[in-house]
């Protein structure tokens, strides 16, 4: 049981860090001044990647969790369980209202200021992710 529940839970985190990166990839196509994509066909792109976070948000949190839980050596009110979620909220968060600053209504994109703000809540969102993986990888205080 342990080893599926690791898998699908960093199966999950492949999907949610594949998605933010392939989302720096459509905020730089969609530069102002040097727009390689209509926001038409950048809205298309990014669907499913939209489908990939919320599917990697869900899975790492759920199977993360139930790993906690499964295993004797954790527990879910562990410091760095804790400090998890606390980045889990604050990274998913950002990352909804920065993809409500980005997203294009037809072939319009954004205004600068939407798009400066969008720009640093996916920065944030990203950071976010960044810290969680640091959080599991060496789990501090563990």
């Amino acid at each position: 049981m342990y080893d599926w529940l690791l898998f699908l839970h960093v199966l999950s985190a492949f999907l949610l860090v594949g998605a933010l990166a392939f989302f720096w990839a459509l905020v730089l196509a969609t530069r102002p001044g040097r727009t390689q994509l209509t926001g038409s066909s950048s809205l298309a792109l990014a669907r499913p990647a939209a489908i990939a976070v919320s599917v990697g948000i869900a899975g790492t949190l759920i199977f993360g969790l139930w790993l906690a839980i499964y295993l004797d050596d954790y527990h879910p009110w562990d410091g760095w369980i804790i400090g998890s979620l606390v980045l889990w909220v604050i990274g998913t968060g950002a990352g909804q209202r920065s993809g409500k600053l980005l997203t294009p209504v037809g072939d319009a994109f954004p205004a600068p200021e939407a798009r400066r703000r969008g720009v640093m809540l996916h920065t944030v969102a990203s950071a976010a992710a960044f810290l969680i993986l640091i959080m599991m990888i060496w789990k501090p205080g563990a």
